[in-house]
């Protein structure tokens, strides 16, 4: 049997949807493990951090400053390709989806 956390990250996902209730699917996504702050403007995004570190600073949570990530104009996070236009699936993981044959056996 594995030693560490049990269900840590099931804890975290219900702790952060509970902190970011008013800012979840406006501007924050919270994954499993990951949360990802978006806007649509440099100024609004500037506005949304505050919101977002004001939140956190409220409930006395430390951020590890190794996972930060700013100013991704686009990129994979989580499997997805981030773009300008949107979200978008990563052609990496579906190539293979694709090329796979289909069964000849009844």
């Amino acid at each position: 049997m594995p030693f560490g956390l049990k269900n840590a990250s099931a804890t975290y996902k219900r702790l952060m949807d509970r902190i970011f209730k008013q800012q979840i699917k406006q501007n924050v996504e919270v994954y499993i493990d990951d949360m990802v702050a978006k806007s649509h403007s440099i100024a609004q995004h500037v506005v949304d951090l505050k919101e977002v570190f004001g939140e956190i600073r409220k409930y006395d949570m430390h951020l590890n400053l190794k996972k930060y990530t700013f100013g991704v104009g686009e990129g994979k996070f989580l499997g997805f390709m981030i773009t300008c236009w949107g979200i978008e699936a990563n052609p990496d993981k579906y190539t293979k989806i694709l090329e796979m044959y289909s069964s000849t056996n009844i």
